[in-house]
């Protein structure tokens, strides 16, 4: 029966000659022994530090983030120096990080029952074959340059066929405007309006408020809720009056016109109410100018 001491020996004579057969590949022994650590400590790491090696190989051939081929995407397995052990740790890809830089300004950005590649939106992947988004997207540029400088802009009641793109133009402007620090709320309009009914005894001053005074609002598909008393009068009144007083961009999707939406907002279970219907409609007036787009569904 061998003594411990020779068990021990034989053990680190194995360590070694493992350490020895990795540090025969030249770029691996240059790895190793750029972390400036004793050879004995090297060699006790030797399998993670080969594990470290194959990933610090695959970040220098790699060319994308999409194309990282690491355990886990978008960071190295890398070794770090504590003196007399070796510790491990995930780094983040450069790559990654700047990704994280450039879509940080995505946090301006908050969406409501909206699909999430509406962050994605930009006048990059705008298309640019109908003339019918031409004074869209000429306002847009107006509005960007005139953000700061103007007291209040309008925003855009954009009506249109179904598909045409009305909420993905809007989308990228906001977008836009995030990247310069303005925050916007993009809600699918008939969703809130029930997620709010059902918030009476939680959040429900908080949501309201928030969307009263976020500095950019876009209400999605205005037209398609069911139309109540409360939804108009208690809901889309205060919301419109306290933006029209403080002066604070607002912009409208519908399938309607407005000549449409003051029909469908006069009438409620309670009745026809054509006087409160015009007052709403006069305050979209108030905050917007009226566009429409007509185009081929670009959803098909």
């Amino acid at each position: 029966m061998k003594k411990v001491t020779e068990i021990y020996k034989t053990d680190e004579v194995k360590l070694e000659q493992a350490f020895q057969d990795a540090c025969s590949n030249a770029a691996f022994k240059k790895f190793v022994y750029g972390l400036n650590i004793k050879e004995e400590i090297l060699m006790k790491y030797t399998s993670q530090l080969e594990e470290s090696f194959i990933e610090y190989e695959k970040c220098k051939k790699c060319r994308s983030l999409e194309h990282c081929q690491n355990r886990i995407k978008g960071y190295t397995y890398m070794p770090i120096n504590n003196g007399k052990t070796i510790t491990f740790s995930y780094d983040a890809c450069p790559k990654l990080l700047k990704k994280e830089k450039d879509e940080s300004y995505k946090q301006n950005l908050d969406l409501f029952e909206m699909p999430r590649e509406i962050k994605d939106a930009s006048f990059q992947k705008i298309y640019t074959d109908d003339a019918a988004r031409v004074p869209i997207i000429k306002y847009f540029k107006e509005f960007i340059e005139n953000y700061q400088k103007k007291e209040f802009l309008k925003g855009i009641y954009l009506t249109g066929s179904f598909g045409s793109g009305k909420t993905y133009l809007i989308a990228a402007l906001f977008n836009e405007m995030a990247k310069r620090n303005v925050k916007s709320i993009l809600i699918y309009y008939p969703e809130f309006l029930r997620s709010l009914k059902a918030s009476f005894q939680t959040n429900y001053s908080d949501r309201f408020n928030q969307i009263r005074k976020i500095p950019l609002l876009l209400l999605d598909d205005i037209g398609a809720e069911n139309v109540s008393n409360w939804s108009r009068d208690e809901v889309l009144g205060p919301i419109l009056q306290y933006r029209m007083e403080n002066h604070l961009p607002t912009f409208f999707t519908s399938n309607l016109s407005l000549e449409e939406l003051e029909k469908s907002l006069s009438i409620t279970s309670s009745g026809v109410d054509k006087i409160k219907a015009r007052r709403i409609i006069e305050r979209i007036k108030q905050l917007t100018i009226q566009l429409e787009l007509i185009s081929k569904n670009r959803r098909q």
